[in-house]
């Protein structure tokens, strides 16, 4: 079952993001890693600046979330991560798909580069990665990440994702990568 998250959920949340999270370890940038990955305040304000955290739970028990977030017009999807004891067992896919029904507008991913089984995983359920050049443009227009971030990271979007309408013109997308 896919439920809103409640603010009795809070420390669930941040216990499985710091649990599922030990997957980038030793595999993104080491100048990016950090215990705990992401602390309660950075929560905290991860929640005050829109995600929207659903929970899917299995038995009465939270085993995964996936935050959404709302900006002008794309849809950002953020944090999602399962408990590491159900990874693989069709939590994340439910939530993608369940998040995906939310909104009308397009939907982008941004994950680490070097999380090659996150990227697989969001281009199993359609989505597409973009180029570098694209990825940088549309890191800094809807995401709030450091440089460090932009330059290890990837972005993926929705199959309705119209390049041309959403980047700079200075810099035209010359191909489309899908």
């Amino acid at each position: 079952m896919i439920l809103k998250n409640q603010k009795s959920d809070f420390n669930i949340i941040y216990e499985i993001i710091n649990d599922a999270s030990s997957a980038y370890k030793g595999n993104i940038p080491e100048d990016c890693w950090k215990e705990p990955y992401m602390t309660q305040e950075e929560l905290h304000e991860q929640i005050a600046d829109g995600v929207e955290f659903w929970c899917y739970h299995c038995e009465g028990t939270i085993v995964g979330v996936m935050g959404i977030q709302q900006k002008s017009d794309v849809t950002l999807i953020r944090h999602a991560y399962v408990k590491t004891i159900v990874r693989n067992k069709g939590v994340g896919g439910k939530l993608l798909r369940h998040l995906s029904t939310l909104t009308d507008k397009p939907i982008l991913i941004g994950t680490w580069e070097d999380a090659s089984w996150a990227i697989g995983f969001y281009i199993k359920n359609g989505f597409i990665q973009v180029t570098d050049i694209e990825k940088e443009q549309l890191l800094r227009k809807y995401w709030n990440i450091p440089l460090r971030q932009i330059e290890s990271s990837v972005v993926l979007v929705s199959p309705d994702f119209d390049l041309k309408n959403y980047l700079d013109p200075i810099h035209p997308v010359t191909s489309d990568p899908r």
